[in-house]
């Protein structure tokens, strides 16, 4: 299982952002329909939804915000195209870790990688330029998705580029090119991609929690940040 093999090699992992995502002004962000502030945000307007993150943020005195994983979230709303039909269940249930920090901020490779795909998923509310990198461990592949980057440096990868341990590859991206969101980096661990290239569910339905939970493992045994502990 992917997850006892990361569990295995935390030690070997480097970080994946150029910040201490432990430190005492790093704060969890609650996305939930618990977070009362949710209830009447506009989250369609970027500008009022990047002014309620620095909300959240000044209100635990943190100046980076973190994430998700498996967290039921409402703020899909604001894109219904991409997460929602109202003829299916909404897809609410996000996959991965969310890093809310300044756009500009370096991403580092935290291993050893190959780039496996680079794709641009441009439209409102979806990963803008996105990069799936390909790793190895004892024999077995498994990947890392980074989503919402900066596009003049997105631009410059190529699937097959060889990215060495702790080398910067890109960065986090500003709005609008991020797909429209406050600026925050995506990440996200797949033990499979089911054939997909450039791009991968970072939101499935709720009631697939188990199947969703195994194909793509708590980010967080890379990260390893205290606030980052999950169920």
């Amino acid at each position: 299982m992917l997850a006892d093999l990361l569990q295995r090699h935390q030690p070997d992992f480097s970080p994946v952002l150029p910040v201490d995502l432990s430190a005492h002004d790093v704060a969890r962000l609650d996305f939930t329909a618990a977070n009362p502030l949710l209830q009447n945000a506009d989250l369609r307007d970027t500008a009022a939804f990047e002014a309620l993150v620095a909300r959240l943020l000044a209100a635990q005195n943190a100046r980076i915000g973190v994430g998700g994983y498996l967290e039921n979230r409402v703020i899909y709303r604001r894109s219904p195209g991409l997460f929602g039909d109202p003829a299916v269940p909404a897809r609410a249930l996000h996959l991965g870790v969310d890093v809310w920090l300044r756009a500009g901020t370096p991403v580092l490779a935290p291993l050893a990688a190959v780039v496996h795909s680079v794709q641009d998923n441009a439209g409102f509310g979806d990963y803008g330029p996105t990069v799936i990198l390909e790793h190895a461990l004892e024999g077995i592949p498994f990947y890392t998705l980074y989503g919402h980057l900066s596009r003049r440096e997105t631009n410059l990868l190529r699937p097959g580029l060889i990215i060495e341990k702790g080398q910067t590859f890109t960065e986090v991206g500003p709005a609008p090119e991020n797909g429209d969101w406050p600026p925050h980096l995506h990440f996200q661990i797949m033990a499979d991609l089911q054939g997909r290239v450039g791009d991968f569910p970072g939101v499935g339905l709720v009631s697939e929690r188990d199947q969703w939970a195994a194909i793509c493992p708590d980010p967080n045994l890379i990260l390893q940040s205290r606030w980052l502990i999950t169920d």
